[in-house]
């Protein structure tokens, strides 16, 4: 599939398109190392509120406890800085079958879209720490910016509405991941862009995948609240942002 195919849902999706300050700033040399460190960390995050959301509604604690450990070397080596980056990639496995909670509500559909996003956003974890090491970039802790934080406080206070929402939070989280990785592309290096090519289908579909979780565990369409954080998050994208990270406003 061409790129631009890929691409024309995000574009439609999205309600504004990133603006041209931010991939001036994004592309400065001495702006690399925030780009790849909070990629880093996005990577992380999105892989953590996945497994959030399946431990939270949908399997029981066994399996709760397997995705805890699972995550738990990704989560020594970026918090406590313990362990061998290399050795990542030979623990990026589940190590047994996700068994839905007794009488769950949220099928088996949300439990087998969100593991397979863990998976994959750990193996592009990883894949940007090879990238930092190539580049002699070292991890440091950085503050997160203003982007979920802006959207997740506007999220229902009861269920399942709870959960609709913060799955319209990752599509639109996913979406915009998705945008700038194709619009940085063409302006960095040979190596880092396509790396950055190579993400789109990924990321294309787990925007995808959130999107139709929320419609299918909604009781009502979601069309409205899909609207509305489109409406939030264009705008925490195109006005001024004095912290500049992967996902921040115009640089100011």
């Amino acid at each position: 599939m061409p790129y631009s195919d890929l691409l024309a849902p995000i574009h439609s999706f999205l309600e504004c398109e990133t603006p041209d300050e931010w991939i001036a700033a994004a592309t400065k040399k001495e702006n690399l190392d925030v780009v790849l460190i909070d990629h880093l960390i996005c990577e992380l995050k999105a892989a953590q509120s996945a497994m959030f959301l399946i431990r939270k509604y949908a399997v029981d604690k066994e399996s709760s406890d397997a995705l805890l450990e699972w995550l738990k070397p990704f989560e020594t080596l970026v918090y406590k800085r313990e362990g061998d980056w290399r050795e990542l990639a030979d623990k990026n496995k589940l190590t047994k079958s996700m068994i839905p909670k007794p009488n769950s509500p949220y099928g088996q559909d949300l439990i087998d879209k969100m593991v397979m996003l863990i998976k994959e956003e750990l193996h592009h974890f990883y894949q940007v720490l090879e990238i930092m090491d190539e580049y002699g970039i070292e991890y440091k802790s950085i503050t997160p910016c203003r982007y979920a934080k802006g959207m997740l406080r506007h999220v229902k206070t009861y269920e399942p509405d709870a959960l609709v929402d913060k799955l319209i939070i990752g599509a639109y989280i996913e979406a915009r991941s998705c945008e700038r990785f194709a619009k940085l592309a063409p302006h960095v290096d040979k190596r880092l862009g396509d790396f950055y090519i190579s993400l789109l289908r990924s990321e294309a579909r787990h925007y995808q995948d959130y999107l139709t979780l929320a419609q299918e565990i909604s009781e009502f369409d979601i069309t409205e609240r899909v609207e509305f954080f489109g409406q939030l998050e264009a705008e925490l994208i195109s006005t001024p942002d004095e912290d500049f990270k992967f996902h921040s406003g115009v640089p100011a």
